[in-house]
């Protein structure tokens, strides 16, 4: 069932998202050569509880799995999403994605970005740019009478004329009262399919980008996911919130 929420719930939600937001921000402060992604989980972890708010993902269950141990996810090249933090050193050239939970009020914001550790190599920086670019194509398609086919087919159209791939075995999804919503939202598929848009949706929209294959796995960890092929990928990822027809991003500084 697909949540609409009232101007009071997005206002709480908006303030969940201004903390992921300001985490994220934090994150591309710190992430720099020879800094560890369990230091930068600790950082997000701080700035989290300093705002009365806690770290979603953390102690955050799904079948099959023991529960998430961090604050936030830390990915690496080849690792498209939920990556645990630990003591892997950053070095120069890597693709760190961040994606950051939080909860508030009993409402949650959901965000994630990719960052160039160091100077990055051309290809590498490309699947950055047409990834972040294709979050925004596919958020421009979240209008109200719009169908949430229609976000997914923006996202792969563009991400595909470039020679990349879609993840296919992930996607975005609903987020407000739960961190995880109907309805998902596919980052491929066709115009005019999938629930209809309304005003009061809330929805994180997360194209996860490969530069190979599409075809991923799940690592002997039990949460991070993998390019099949070992090649990079990079993710992006906004909560938004559809008011006056129109969609409004919410994890924005």
């Amino acid at each position: 069932m697909i949540l609409i929420k009232t101007k009071k719930e997005i206002d709480y939600i908006r303030e969940s998202c201004r903390i992921v937001a300001e985490v994220l921000q934090l994150m591309k402060r710190y992430a720099k050569p020879g800094i560890t992604t369990l230091e930068l989980d600790k950082i997000a972890e701080d700035y989290i509880l300093s705002n009365n708010a806690r770290a979603a993902f953390k102690g955050y269950s799904q079948s099959g799995s023991f529960d998430y141990p961090s604050s936030i996810c830390s990915s690496i090249d080849d690792e498209v999403v939920h990556g645990i933090p630990g003591n892997r050193v950053l070095k120069e050239g890597e693709i760190l994605s961040i994606d950051v939970g939080v909860e508030k009020n009993n409402y949650y914001g959901d965000a994630a970005i990719s960052i160039a550790i160091g100077k990055m190599s051309e290809e590498k920086k490309k699947l950055m740019d047409v990834t972040e670019k294709s979050l925004y194509l596919g958020i421009e398609q979240a209008v109200a009478g719009n169908r949430i086919g229609d976000i997914g087919n923006a996202i792969q159209t563009y991400v595909e004329s470039f020679g990349f791939s879609v993840v296919r075995d992930l996607c975005g999804h609903g987020v407000g009262k739960h961190l995880h919503e109907d309805p998902q939202i596919p980052n491929y598929g066709k115009r005019g399919t999938g629930a209809l848009i309304k005003n009061g949706m809330t929805l994180a929209i997360e194209p996860m980008i490969n530069m190979g294959s599409y075809k991923v796995f799940v690592d002997e960890d039990g949460w991070t996911v993998k390019t099949m092929d070992g090649l990079p990928s990079a993710h992006f990822e906004h909560t938004i919130a559809v008011i006056d027809g129109k969609p409004e991003i919410l994890t924005i500084c």
